[in-house]
């Protein structure tokens, strides 16, 4: 059933915990995975949880479990069962023929909604490829199942109204898919070399989905962003001018927040928004202290970055909302700020830890320039960290001192 503006998709959500999940890494999971479906413009109707060593196999759950799964779907008019657990393609389709609803995985529930989110034209290409290398298993051969994927969750986006193509036009479409992603990464790489060779300090922000990244980034360059309290609100990367201490030659860039056991899938599919944040001379770990897992957050957004092979680059970690965290807080990575970033003295507190961060990284400089060369004298003001400029009178020159990012000298770039 394809859910209209006044008809949400009445959705199942179940999942299994195994001996190596915890109580609290379930419990918190399982609310994301509500939080998510909401986020999918799903209707949450009720959960199934059960406790087993392994998954089953064949059905995930238990076969009396199984029971209890088809009775709610009958009893509650479930239109969509939402497993946490990863279906294998003969699972999903067993569970499908046994529930005679559609059935999908967190993986999928997750790629509707960077298909809704997605913006750009990479974007919207890496998801449509991901879903296409996800669902092509689970469509050929389904027979009937297949009516149940022409729309709503799980198969929305660019790829939603050609699912029951054949396996030669599918395969067709990701082969060109991945050519014409290929070409935009060229693209991508010669700005990003550009933009290393204009000498700004580049700043990036990082945390757990949800964290504040995108209310941070408003607050730093008092600029409007797309903000809101929901999972995934930012997929696309964005970039901004950042001023600190009277200079403007810092960029900070926004990207999609990651999220616990993101799969393999998610993370190819938006390389190219990592890829922006992978060449910063500084990354800001954005945590939620508010919320009641935060350290599960914050292990699962390390451990990303260090699959990334991105953990070699400077971190600072803010912990965000510090004002609705609990009174005994206490931080647990160094460096750090505790912030709100509602609160212009604690925007200024972080502007100034950056400051000292990239100060520290950078590498000190005097040089000097002729009377008649202004437009260099203009670009050091514009590229570097300008601390001193004093003027020969001898010798009739400008001497410039300060900072800058550890690369070649202005006078020889482009």
């Amino acid at each position: 059933m394809i859910e209209t503006e006044n008809h949400p998709e009445r959705v199942l959500i179940v999942g299994v915990q195994t001996e190596n999940i915890s109580d609290l890494k379930f419990e918190t999971i399982m609310k994301e995975m509500k939080a998510l479906t909401e986020t999918a413009n799903g209707l949450p109707v009720g959960e199934i949880t059960q406790k087993l060593r392994r998954i089953d196999q064949k059905s995930v759950v238990g076969s009396g479990k199984l029971v209890d799964v088809r009775d709610f779907v009958i009893n509650s008019d479930i239109d969509l069962v939402i497993f946490l657990n990863r279906l294998s393609p003969n699972t999903n389709m067993y569970l499908e023929e046994q529930l005679d609803v559609k059935v999908i995985d967190r993986v999928q529930l997750i790629l509707d909604i960077f298909a809704q989110r997605a913006r750009s034209q990479a974007g919207k290409l890496q998801v449509e490829l991901a879903q296409y290398q996800y669902l092509l298993p689970r469509v050929i051969g389904q027979g009937t199942s297949l009516s149940r994927l022409a729309g709503g969750i799980g198969t929305r986006g660019p790829g939603e109204t050609k699912l029951e193509q054949d396996r030669r036009v599918i395969r067709g479409r990701i082969h060109t898919i991945e050519k014409d992603l290929k070409q935009l990464e060229e693209h991508r790489e010669r700005t990003r070399i550009r933009r290393q060779s204009g000498r700004e300090f580049n700043i990036g922000l990082a945390g757990y989905t949800n964290a504040g990244k995108s209310t941070l980034l408003r607050e730093l360059t008092e600029s409007e962003t797309y903000v809101q309290d929901q999972l995934f609100a930012t997929l696309d990367p964005l970039t901004r001018k950042l001023e600190i201490n009277g200079h403007d030659a810092f960029t900070i860039t926004d990207t999609v927040g990651f999220i616990d056991e993101l799969p393999t899938e998610l993370i190819h599919a938006f390389n190219s928004t990592l890829e922006e944040i992978r060449f910063v001379d500084l990354l800001i770990h954005v945590v939620d202290a508010s919320h009641p897992a935060s350290n599960m957050h914050e292990d699962t957004v390390v451990e990303l970055l260090k699959e990334l092979d991105m953990d070699h680059i400077p971190v600072l970690t803010v912990y965000n909302k510090i004002d609705k965290a609990d009174p005994g807080f206490e931080p647990t990575l160094q460096p750090n700020v505790t912030i709100s970033a509602l609160d212009k003295k604690g925007i200024e507190t972080l502007k100034q830890a950056i400051w000292d961060i990239c100060i520290s990284n950078a590498e000190e400089f005097q040089v000097e320039i002729q009377p008649e060369e202004a437009e260099l004298l203009a670009l050091y003001r514009q590229k570097t960290l300008i601390k001193d400029i004093e003027f020969n009178e001898e010798y009739q020159y400008y001497i410039l001192s300060g900072y800058r990012r550890r690369l070649t000298d202005i006078r020889n770039e482009e």
